[in-house]
C-alpha cells in the first residue's frame, strides 16, 4: 500500500571515511559498499521512500562524486536527491547545518548513514508531531548500554539528559542516530563551524528548555562500522531479520546474483551473498560471508564471517575466517587466514601459506 507523501525532508549524513572497514573503503565510501546485493545506502533510501518522504539531501564529503554518479537525481528511485559537499570536517551538527539551504519543509528527518535500522520512520515522525517537539530522537533499547551514550526519558517521553558511556547506566535507551528536527532548530546551529549534535546541540537545547522527546522502541538496529557488524548486517538483510523494501520476497539463507556461477556441492549458509559475475567452485562452503563482484573462489575453499572484495581470487582448499580480502587480492591454494586478518588490495599470498598476523 502506497503511503501518502509527507511534507518532510530527509537528510542523510554520509561524509565519513569508514576507516574501521579498511581496506574496503580505500576506494569506495562505506555507504556505497554492497550489502545484500545493493549499496548500503540504497536500503535506507528505499525505507525513506516507503515512509512517504520524497526529498532527500545527502551530506557528502569523502569521494562525494561516487554518490551522485550512482544515484543521480534520484528519479529512478522515485526520489528527488540533492547533494551537499562538506569541504572540511564539521562534525555531525555542523554537517546538518551545512545542508540547511537545501531544505524545503519545516520538518526534517536526519539519518546517520552508518546505521542499518528497522524502525518505522513514519512512527518517529508521528511522535514528533504529536508532541509538537523541537527535536525527536529515535532511541533503541539494548541489552548492554554501557558501550553507548544513554538517553533517559520521563514518563511522557521528554528527554531528561544525555549521558556519556558509563559502567552503571541508568537506562537501556541509547541514541540510534535518527532525529526529527524542526527546521528552525537547524537554523540555530552555528554555520561553518565544527559542531557535535550529541555533545553541543542537544545539551544546549535541554538547557534552553526546548521540547526534546524520545521515540523509544526495540526495532532492529546495527552500526555497520566494523567488519563483524558489516557481515552480520548483510546476513540479517538477506534472512529478513533486518527489513528492506529492496529485498521484499527475496529473503532466505543466501542471495546469489543471477550472473554468478555456483558449482555443484556448494553450501551457502547464514545469509551469504554472492555478487555479480562471481564464480564459486565445487565443494566450497561459505558461511556468513559477503562476496562482492567478479570474485573467483576455487573448489574446496571454506570461508566464514568474511568479506571478499571485487575481483579477488581465493585458491583451492583455502580456509578463511573473520577476514577482509581486499580488491584484486590473490589468496593461494590451501592458505589459512584467521582472526581478523586484512589483506590489502592487490596483495598476492602464495600457495600453502599460513598467516596469523592482522595485516598483510
Amino acid at each position: 500500500m502506497d503511503v501518502p507523501a509527507r511534507d518532510v525532508d530527509a537528510v542523510i549524513l554520509v561524509g565519513g571515511k569508514g576507516t574501521r572497514l579498511r581496506p574496503l573503503t580505500v576506494s569506495t565510501p562505506k555507504p556505497m559498499l554492497a550489502v545484500a546485493g545493493f549499496p548500503f545506502l540504497a536500503h535506507l533510501l528505499s525505507r525513506i521512500k516507503a515512509a512517504g518522504i520524497n526529498h532527500v539531501v545527502l551530506g557528502t564529503s569523502f569521494k562525494a562524486e561516487v554518490f551522485e554518479d550512482y544515484f543521480g537525481d534520484g528519479s529512478e528511485l522515485g526520489l528527488d536527491i540533492d547533494y551537499v559537499v562538506e569541504e572540511t570536517a564539521l562534525g555531525t551538527g555542523g554537517a546538518i547545518r551545512n545542508v540547511y539551504d537545501h531544505l524545503t519543509h519545516d520538518t526534517v528527518v536526519v539519518f546517520n548513514g552508518d546505521v542499518l535500522g528497522g524502525t518505522d520512520i513514519g512512527d518517529v515522525i508521528e511522535t514528533h508531531d504529536n508532541n509538537d517537539a523541537d527535536v525527536t530522537m529515535h532511541l533503541v533499547r539494548v541489552p548492554d548500554p554501557r558501550a553507548f551514550g544513554c538517553v533517559p526519558t520521563a514518563a511522557d517521553g521528554r528527554v531528561q539528559a544525555f549521558l556519556e558511556k558509563t559502567n552503571d547506566p541508568p537506562t537501556d535507551q541509547i541514541n540510534a542516530g535518527c532525529y526529527v528536527f524542526k527546521r528552525e532548530i537547524i537554523a540555530g546551529i552555528p554555520a561553518g563551524k565544527v559542531v557535535s549534535v550529541e555533545r553541543d546541540v542537544f545539551p544546549r537545547l535541554l538547557e534552553e528548555g526546548k521540547r526534546v522527546y524520545g521515540h523509544v522502541d526495540q526495532a532492529y538496529w546495527r552500526d555497520m562500522g566494523t567488519p563483524d557488524d558489516f557481515v552480520r548486517g548483510s546476513s540479517d538483510l538477506v534472512r529478513g531479520i533486518a527489513p528492506s523494501p529492496l529485498l521484499k520476497g527475496r529473503t532466505g539463507e543466501s542471495l546469489v546474483d543471477p550472473s554468478a556461477g555456483v558449482k555443484d556441492g556448494v553450501l551457502l549458509l547464514g545469509g551469504t551473498v554472492v555478487g555479480r559475475g562471481s564464480e564459486i567452485g565445487a565443494g566450497c562452503r561459505l558461511d556468513d560471508t559477503v562476496v562482492f563482484d567478479g570474485v573467483t573462489i576455487e573448489p574446496g575453499a571454506i570461508v566464514s564471517n568474511s568479506i571478499i572484495s571485487d575481483g579477488a581470487h581465493i585458491g583451492a582448499g583455502a580456509r578463511i575466517s573473520h577476514c577482509i580480502i581486499g580488491e584484486g587480492a590473490v589468496i593461494g591454494a590451501r592458505c589459512e587466514l584467521q582472526a581478523g586478518m586484512r589483506v590489502w588490495p592487490g596483495v598476492n599470498l602464495p600457495d600453502g601459506g599460513v598467516r596469523f598476523s592482522t595485516d598483510a
